[in-house]
């Protein structure tokens, strides 16, 4: 459901305080290799679709995004904003190129 994530992505903007689109936007969904981010950022991806089934069918369908929070601030308050969504979960942390990266994998 396209509408869904991009209820997802309005409220990860919501959270870099960026607009939804354009070059001043921060959030990135699946971005390709050859695009140039800016930082803090949040860049996620359709990880998982969880099923619930009922009546032999579809229930209900949750699906798991993973987010990273990148940011050169190892303490960036971002990561909390994150923690405290409904149904995520932190993952893991790694730094590369001097860069913070915080995976979370979140449900919605």
């Amino acid at each position: 459901m396209t509408d869904r994530r991009l209820a997802f992505h309005n409220l990860l903007c919501k959270i870099l305080s960026c607009p939804i689109e354009g070059e001043q936007c921060r959030c990135y969904f699946q971005p390709p290799e050859s695009i140039k981010m800016n930082y803090p950022a949040i860049v996620y991806s359709l990880d998982d679709v969880d099923k619930t089934y009922a009546n032999d069918g579809v229930y209900l369908s949750n699906r798991r995004y993973a987010v990273t929070v990148i940011d050169k601030d190892p303490d960036t308050d971002l990561v909390q904003k994150v923690t405290n969504l409904p149904m995520s979960r932190f993952d893991r942390h790694f730094k590369k190129d001097n860069l913070n990266h915080y995976i979370f994998n979140v449900f919605f």
